[in-house]
């Protein structure tokens, strides 16, 4: 068994990315250390789909390609489950000249510091890697990627416990497949429509709860741990990204956004204290973002929000670090109902 690689299709159908797409799954399909799969966009898989099933049948490392962001991709898996730590990825997209500028401007400034909703997520002991297919024009750069992570991961193992698969695929490494084994790998078919939602990288989320508050449409909630989740995704008004806008964190993504900083490029925060109208241009995001809410409120039928009410005061501040007792649940309802 080879190591294990899913080919994510675009919604793009220019001829360019299409044959970029079977050229790649081609050539690592009649590659002897792989075994591919295509599926369909990553972003819109239906959570109880085949696609997705065959994804969490995997227990290993595996390799992700598709045209989202590596951020995006990575935590698309993780909202269905799919988890494991960020794997190291060398292929990456260029670099444009304005994000250069910005990283430049932003180098020396200091932050505060703040713990993040990962550090309290336990993660399977194993890597996934999501390429992103903009990162080169060469199909060869893919190949060359995807070996080197094989050879990286085998590396790994080989002074621990591999697992089974593994051990099979070094022992037995395989051979070219014969003539007639066909150009591509399977394919695992969906008809799915196209979906808008929020994903939240978790590596970034310092649980401020600014989205839940600023939302107005029911997409977030909270599990019992009180933490951040996309609890109704389908309920988010396609084509609106105000809620990235005010996160503090820059830690919600919309894999299908034009604006590279929502689309979840590799904008650095870290240490950085990053003004966000810096990313996304005048006025000030908090202005654009409640704008761009108003406007699906008045799409849905409803009021605009009061202008006085931005902007939003944040709900963790003063707020008692112990664990939530009954009293805080329903103090919570009350805020909801209000």
């Amino acid at each position: 068994m080879g190591f294990p690689v899913f080919v994510s299709l675009g919604l793009s159908h220019h001829p360019a990315k299409r044959e970029r797409e079977k050229e790649v799954a081609g050539q690592l399909h009649r590659h002897p250390d792989f075994d591919v799969t295509m599926i369909a966009n990553l972003y819109d898989l239906k959570p109880d789909g085949p696609a997705l099933e065959a994804l969490a049948a995997v227990e290993q490392e595996m390799i992700v390609l598709s045209w989202n962001y590596q951020r995006a991709a990575h935590w698309t898996l993780d909202r269905q489950g799919i988890r494991g730590t960020v794997g190291e990825i060398e292929l990456q997209p260029g670099s444009a000249d304005d994000e250069d500028e910005l990283e430049d401007e932003l180098e020396d400034e200091e932050g505060e510091e703040h713990s993040r909703v990962i550090d309290s997520r336990p993660l399977p002991e194993r890597q996934i890697y999501c390429i992103n297919l903009q990162s080169s024009v060469s199909a060869a750069d893919f190949i060359e990627e995807a070996e080197r992570i094989s050879a990286s991961s085998l590396q790994q193992w080989i002074q621990g416990d591999p697992t089974a698969q593994q051990l099979a695929r070094y022992q037995q490494p395989g051979s070219l497949l014969p003539e007639d084994a066909g150009s591509l790998p399977p394919a695992i078919e969906e008809n799915n429509a196209r979906r808008w939602y929020p994903v939240i990288d978790f590596s970034r989320c310092t649980n401020c709860m600014e989205c839940i508050d600023f939302c107005l449409f029911g997409v977030y909630g909270v599990d019992r741990a009180e933490t951040i989740l996309v609890e109704q995704p389908d309920n988010c008004r396609k084509g609106c990204p105000a809620c990235s806008r005010v996160c503090p964190e820059n830690a919600i993504v919309f894999p299908q956004h034009k604006t590279p900083a929502i689309a979840g490029a590799p904008v650095d925060v870290g240490n950085l204290k990053i003004d966000l109208s810096l990313l996304f241009g005048k006025p000030e995001a908090a202005d654009v973002a409640a704008r761009e809410r108003d406007e699906q409120l008045i799409l849905a039928g409803r009021s605009p929000v009061d202008g006085d009410e931005m902007p939003l005061e944040k709900r963790q501040t003063g707020k008692p670090t112990g664990p939530a007792d009954e009293l805080d649940a329903l103090l919570d309802e009350l805020e909801t109902l209000e």
